[in-house]
């Protein structure tokens, strides 16, 4: 920052402003900003000058680190206690207790369904699973090899073509029903993805089955009349799902709130969505996980893999998270479904040497006084291996958890008088009025 500033907060005493007096040194001159909900607005920096030509303070935040971009009654996460909630619910409660499908409810209406809105809302969302025979169409159109992201990611976008009424964002029944398209056909344009990478027929949605195990059907029929999933691995995935929801403003959400403050249609948002979690930073480090297990080898090398990493020549994946400072809830509760989905495809070797590395680095002083506790990426991985999944579907199956996450917050962005089309600033660090030499005269 181009000045040097004392900074002090009043607030801390009984009845006292909730402001902060910042003095700007360079002019002596004294600003007082009002502090709300424990922030500041980056806005009122712009009073602080030196001169009365000049821009004022900004803000330095690369990756946001310190910067609220909107307020939110969606989520609600303590990195330092390990608490995530949605809409106020435990995340624990939900996982044990609830379905996807009723999750998604609850993130898009602020509340749990009834039983008779939860039975409506179910039956919208089945009704529309299946998708315009064109959509299958332009699938066929990828190589035989394409990834299943990159196929998701363009089909998402192009149901945009499909719903042009889409484009009217302000027509709230008009808007329903895309939030209704999007839950419904994301299983389907993700199983089309797998069945096209795996040279094997598309599978249509079968009704009759739940959100989760028409998503294993989709996947796993072959030749039989009626596919019928195991409640166990149905139920693994339900909770997988469930908490892949939302979790707060990730750099997937960020890219839906961003592209959608344009007023484009949801699907092109969503698309975005898709877009950010492609990269192997925020969709891919559950396979950077079973990488590295598989790298390990064996029980007996985790001393030295451990070494390895203190001194800085390996990588712990699957630990420590930007937000969480303490255990990763979800960590917790997938760690039971992984026990759940074994029971039925047998235990992965790898499972042995991601419990005994967990119990090793929760007991090592290197690591607990790093906060370093395992996140949700460090078991999932497994889960997804067991069900056949190859590690490029790893952020599909990803995606299809966090659209209901991505269309709240969109939902909730829309609807938000103070959000207007993202614009960040910047600092300028290049050239400036650089005359124009003739290509001939260049050097």
């Amino acid at each position: 920052m181009a000045t040097e500033s004392a900074v002090t907060e009043n607030g801390t005493g009984a009845g006292a402003a909730e402001t902060l007096t910042i003095t700007d040194n360079r002019t002596g001159q004294t600003y007082e900003v009002p502090i709300e909900d424990g922030t500041i607005r980056a806005t009122e920096l712009r009073k602080i000058k030196a001169s009365e030509d000049d821009f004022g303070i900004m803000t330095y935040d690369p990756a946001y680190m310190n910067t609220a971009s909107c307020r939110s009654a969606i989520t609600y996460i303590d990195g330092d206690r390990g608490i995530l909630e949605y809409r106020g619910y435990p995340i624990e409660q939900l996982a044990e207790k609830s379905t996807y499908l009723e999750v998604a409810y609850l993130l898009i209406h602020g509340e749990l369904p009834d039983q008779r809105q939860l039975e409506e809302w179910t039956h919208q969302v089945t009704m529309h699973t299946f998708v315009h025979e064109n959509v299958k169409e332009f699938m066929q159109g990828f190589r035989y090899d394409a990834h299943p992201m990159g196929m998701l990611l363009a089909s998402v976008g192009a149901l945009s073509t499909f719903y042009p009424e889409a484009a009217q964002i302000k027509d709230t029944d008009n808007r329903y029903l895309q939030v209704i398209r999007l839950i419904a056909k994301m299983p389907t344009l993700a199983a089309f993805s797998y069945r096209h990478n795996q040279g094997k027929p598309y599978v249509y949605p079968d009704n009759d089955l739940s959100y989760a195990g028409n998503f294993l059907s989709m996947i796993y029929k072959m030749t039989e009349l009626k596919y019928q999933p195991d409640p166990r691995l149905e139920h693994a995935l339900d909770v997988l799902f469930i908490l892949h929801a939302d979790h707060e403003q990730n750099c997937s959400t960020s890219a839906v709130r961003s592209v959608g403050s344009s007023q484009v249609d949801p699907y092109s948002a969503v698309a975005a969505g898709v877009a950010a979690l492609y990269g192997p930073l925020h969709g891919g480090a559950n396979e950077a996980v079973l990488r590295m297990l598989r790298r390990i080898g064996s029980t007996e090398n985790i001393p030295d893999f451990i070494a390895g990493v203190k001194s800085g020549n390996e990588r712990l994946m699957g630990f420590g998270h930007r937000v969480y400072k303490n255990f990763d809830p979800r960590a917790k509760i997938i760690k039971q479904a992984v026990e759940e989905v074994f029971e039925v495809t047998g235990k992965n070797p790898l499972l042995h040497i991601a419990t005994e590395l967990e119990k090793i680095a929760l007991e090592d002083e290197y690591f607990v006084k790093r906060k370093l506790y395992p996140n949700v990426d460090f078991y999932s991985g497994l889960i997804y291996e067991a069900l056949g999944m190859p590690v490029e579907m790893f952020p599909v199956l990803f995606a299809i958890g966090r659209t209901a996450g991505w269309i709240a917050q969109w939902l909730e962005m829309i609807d938000d008088s103070e959000q207007k089309i993202a614009r960040p600033r910047q600092i300028y660090t290049g050239a400036r009025t650089v005359d124009y030499v003739p290509v001939s005269a260049r050097g």
